[in-house]
């Protein structure tokens, strides 16, 4: 690895064209200024410079190597400047959680972004241990769980909890259900149904709840925006959190069908513990726990 410091003597002293004055302007002695060029000379095995009397020119090794400083020189630029400055209103945010929330969350974040056209927001939609997995490498500045991770380099605040719904179509909403009703329906299916299957089904239908493996399935979809749009047709129902319910479009042409045990999943917050949090990330926690705040 090419030695900083010797890279930078060499820098100056392409850009003044004199070693008295890249002394001056490094504050060395001129033969210090000479002693880094031959050592980056030794480190990179090729002469860098031809001198003529009292002047030099640079060798192509050397051009490389003052482009290489340049270069050098503007990356550091760059990385004081992103590690002094902390506008809320500009740089990238990475925001993970839940389908159905980042459903409720996005719409709720696109103010912000109209607002500030520097800024650029990821929200990605993805399953528990993605979210947990992503926060903990640092690909996600932000994560909401469905539980308190308890891990030691985690911190984790509690936004509050949601329902889990059973959803039928609206005509449906003054007939009392029964686990046979269901399986005539049939299951509109998507990759978190199964497990909501299993833990509000079970909890009400304890006798006759056979296992999601064994539920009549009438079709499957994977885009959480599309999951009730067959339920609001008359086809089969689903299982979803309250905040994948509220925010369709076609809400009133759906029914949440009251049962005699109710079943909430938490909301929390995750962070790296540690972690300095960017402006953007401590102004989108205020964002998420509002959003949070409309499903109590």
């Amino acid at each position: 690895m090419l030695n900083a410091t010797f890279l930078e003597s060499f820098t100056t002293l392409c850009e003044t064209g004199h070693f008295t004055q890249a002394a001056a302007r490094l504050n060395m002695t001129q033969p210090g200024v000479s002693q880094h060029l031959r050592k980056l000379e030794q480190q990179v095995g090729q002469a860098l410079i031809s001198r003529h009397g009292k002047g030099f020119t640079l060798t192509p090794a050397g051009e490389a190597m003052f482009n290489l400083g340049l270069s050098r020189r503007a990356e550091e630029k760059r990385l004081r400047h992103a590690i002094t400055a902390d506008d809320r209103d500009a740089g990238p945010l990475h925001i993970a959680c839940s389908g159905s929330f980042a459903m409720l969350l996005y719409p709720q974040l696109l103010p912000w972004m109209r607002a500030a056209p520097e800024l650029s927001v990821h929200l990605e939609a993805a399953p528990q241990a993605e979210i947990l997995a992503g926060v903990l490498r640092g690909d996600f500045d932000l994560g909401v769980l469905g539980a308190d991770p308890d891990h030691p380099r985690l911190e984790a605040r509690y936004l509050g909890r949601e329902e889990l719904c059973l959803i039928l179509p609206a005509a449906a909403a003054e007939t009392p259900v029964t686990f046979a009703d269901l399986q005539t329906r049939g299951f509109i299916a998507h990759p978190d149904g199964y497990a909501y299957a299993d833990d509000l089904l079970r909890l009400n239908f304890p006798q006759d709840y056979p296992g999601a493996d064994r539920l009549r399935l009438r079709g499957s979809v994977n885009q959480i925006g599309q999951i009730p749009a067959a339920v609001a047709e008359g086809i089969g129902y689903t299982l979803l959190p309250r905040s994948g319910v509220e925010v369709f479009a076609d809400r009133a042409r759906l029914c949440v069908t009251p049962l005699p045990k109710r079943r909430w999943h938490d909301l929390w917050l995750v962070m790296r513990r540690g972690r300095h949090l960017s402006a953007r990330a401590r102004y989108a926690q205020g964002i998420i726990e509002a959003a949070a705040g409309q499903l109590r």
